[in-house]
């Protein structure tokens, strides 16, 4: 039987909420319109109008594949984050509302310094750069990342973004000395992998059998890349400069202790949104 794009939306949404799923009204409206090839603004204009079967059928395997455990993002190929569209493949994380923390730190800092050089090391899909150069106009981005398909990904993301001007993509190491040629930054922004090894296969399923592990693994104890960033990155910040960090739950006191050990002050935790501490950074006092 023939139903409107409205009825096949409350039907999905209701077979989501079905499911434990509690976004399930914005999810059901995403792969209603990547099933059926229409923006937003064309669905709701289209809501009353009926469905294709070969439509019905092309969202309905969406919700399948979704309702098996694929991430939303990864079946449409983007996600928003602080507002901005960005590109998504199974090469980068879903950026996460919890992230939004630390991109307004640095948004708010970037701001504070008029001209700004930004570094975003572990950009991963760039989300977090992005945001800066969008919410900071006098900022230039740089986006660090190793995997080569999330520098694809990167590019296609400043380039949806409309920020080519300010905004460039380079492939680094996060765990080797910073190339000497980037130069120094007023402010180093840093999402990096910190899930202990022995805890990523623990992880819930959507994310540990679509997330690409190389953004998630923070060595044995998660630690791995705040050390070496804390320890080798420090000199691609000026004097003065400031250093941000996510971090997961448990490690902002462990993490702060190491920014001060290696000349870090004035260092904060920023909690999210549940109290949890998200976020620490600290100036750069000296350069040893």
């Amino acid at each position: 039987m023939a139903i409107t794009y409205n009825n096949l939306y409350l039907d999905v949404r209701r077979r989501l909420r079905q499911a434990g799923i509690t976004s399930a009204g914005l999810e059901a409206r995403e792969l209603v319109c990547c099933g059926s090839g229409k923006t937003r603004e064309e669905f709701f204009r289209d809501a009353p109008l009926y469905v294709a079967p070969e439509t019905e059928a092309a969202v309905n395997a969406l919700v399948e594949r979704h309702l098996h455990g694929e991430p939303v993002a990864y079946l449409i190929g983007e996600w928003e984050f602080y507002g901005l569209p960005l590109d998504i493949s199974e090469a980068v994380l879903i950026p996460r509302v919890d992230t939004e923390v630390l991109a307004a730190q640095a948004i708010a800092y970037a701001r504070s310094q008029g001209k700004c050089r930004v570094l975003d090391l572990c950009a991963g899909s760039g989300c977090v750069g992005l945001a800066v150069a969008a919410n900071a106009p006098e900022s230039r981005v740089l986006l660090g990342e190793i995997s080569e398909p999330a520098v694809r990904i990167c590019r296609q993301n400043i380039r949806r973004n409309g920020l080519t001007a300010r905004v460039s993509v380079m492939t680094m190491d996060a765990l080797a000395p910073p190339p000497k040629a980037i130069g120094e930054f007023q402010c180093i922004v840093s999402n990096p992998p910190y899930i202990p090894r022995s805890e990523v296969e623990k992880l819930e399923s959507a994310v540990k059998n679509f997330e690409p592990h190389l953004a998630l693994c923070g060595g044995e104890d998660g630690y791995d890349f705040y050390t070496a960033i804390i320890r080798r990155w420090r000199t691609a910040l000026c004097p003065g400069g400031r250093l941000y960090f996510e971090v997961g739950i448990g490690q902002a006191d462990t993490v702060l202790r190491m920014m001060r050990a290696e000349g870090f002050g004035d260092i904060n935790i920023v909690p999210d949104d549940q109290e949890i501490p998200r976020v620490v950074y600290g100036t750069l006092l000296e350069n040893l």
